[in-house]
């Protein structure tokens, strides 16, 4: 998902924002996260709620950048706010889910929107190239939708606020792998969950490792030569994301190749963590999010021993979980490089070292929190 990833400071001062192994569970024939699917029916208004839809203006043709199959592209959404709400729930609604690989909404107050309107006035066509993040100065996460995603609603006592004047930027990752000959625009957009009621605010907080999956012993090419992928993974996306791969390197500290790989990120300030969702591609296998491991304190937040790219739904905490500055945040990932052997949607690209990329080809290990700051 997103690139140099925003995240509460809170939880750490550098966070960025999904690869072998683990042949034990069957592999998938493919993933059904581009197919139709019937839009969820969307729970009942609670008390002082209301719903606001919107959509993009027109429909958009994605037209990926460098010789890639991924588009990023993000489209400035006016909510037309004229006072203070609070945003208790959202659903997109992507309009052509062959395309559609994850969609990520942030907000911009009103001092940051002339900046975007900038960048779409500059860009041709409709919305501007947003690699990463939303390309907009104080941006922040209050809202995602992956394959399996459907509304998830907290305590009707919380809420991402969002003052009057306040614009979202809709981030959508298109991506064009297996879709030749099928329809090739997308008009999606989203149904926001409104209260003019005061809430305690969320954020939304990003945990990440790295990714060190070499070619398995029966492929080989120039991509299966680490330093040729990183290269290859900065032309497609730009050297940010070369940058990125040793920022987490640096971070996390040197890893050694191979299908699991972990980071652990210190608590910058109290928390409490409602809900988790876990992020790879089509290479993922399992993500786990603990809290203080290996102490008498530790927690796990986060477990999916056998990750399916189709389900990347948000988990409701059984129980919130206090977090509190010089805490630790681990989140681990395993991948298997085998299954781009019997993916259709990967079995024509060469072979590759996969390190963190923005394509559906290359991989992620990314961990969400929806969290309230503060003891």
């Amino acid at each position: 998902m997103n690139r140099l990833a925003r995240t509460a400071a809170l939880f750490v001062a550098v966070v960025l924002l999904a690869s072998c192994g683990a042949q034990s569970t069957p592999a998938p024939a493919g993933h059904a996260g581009h197919a139709a699917s019937a839009t969820p029916v969307a729970a009942p208004l609670r008390t002082g709620e209301r719903f606001a839809d919107l959509t993009m203006a027109e429909p958009y043709t994605p037209a990926p950048p460098n010789g890639g199959t991924d588009d990023y592209r993000c489209f400035l959404i006016d909510p037309k706010l004229t006072s203070k709400v609070f945003l208790t729930g959202t659903q997109f609604r992507p309009q052509n889910r062959d395309l559609v690989h994850h969609a990520i909404f942030f907000r911009l107050d009103p001092e940051h929107v002339a900046e975007a309107r900038k960048l779409d006035d500059s860009t041709p066509g409709q919305g501007w190239t947003c690699f990463g993040d939303s390309g907009v100065d104080g941006d922040s996460w209050v809202a995602h939708w992956a394959p399996g995603t459907s509304e998830t609603l907290l305590d009707p006592k919380y809420g991402y606020e969002l003052a009057p004047g306040s614009q979202l930027v809709m981030q959508v990752h298109y991506n064009l792998l297996g879709v030749e000959g099928k329809t090739a625009t997308d008009q999606s957009g989203i149904r926001l969950r409104l209260t003019d009621q005061t809430l305690r605010p969320l954020q939304t907080a990003l945990f990440q490792a790295p990714v060190e999956l070499p070619c398995t012993p029966q492929e080989s090419g120039p991509l299966c030569d680490r330093a040729a992928a990183v290269k290859d993974v900065g032309a497609r996306f730009g050297d940010e994301l070369r940058e990125e791969v040793a920022m987490l390197t640096k971070f996390c500290g040197p890893s050694k190749p191979g299908p699991t790989q972990h980071c652990d990120m210190p608590v910058q300030g109290a928390a409490t963590v409602h809900a988790m969702a876990g992020h790879m591609h089509l290479l993922g296998r399992s993500i786990k999010v603990e809290l203080n491991p290996g102490t008498p304190q530790a927690q796990t937040l986060l477990d999916v021993p056998k990750y399916d790219f189709d389900d990347q739904s948000l988990r409701v905490l059984p129980t919130p979980v206090k977090v509190k500055q010089g805490d630790v945040v681990r989140v681990t990932c395993t991948h298997d490089a085998g299954l781009r052997a019997q993916l259709p949607q990967l079995q024509k690209l060469p072979p590759r070292y996969v390190v963190w990329g923005d394509g559906t080809s290359d991989e992620m290990c990314l961990g969400i929190a929806i969290v309230t700051p503060g003891s």
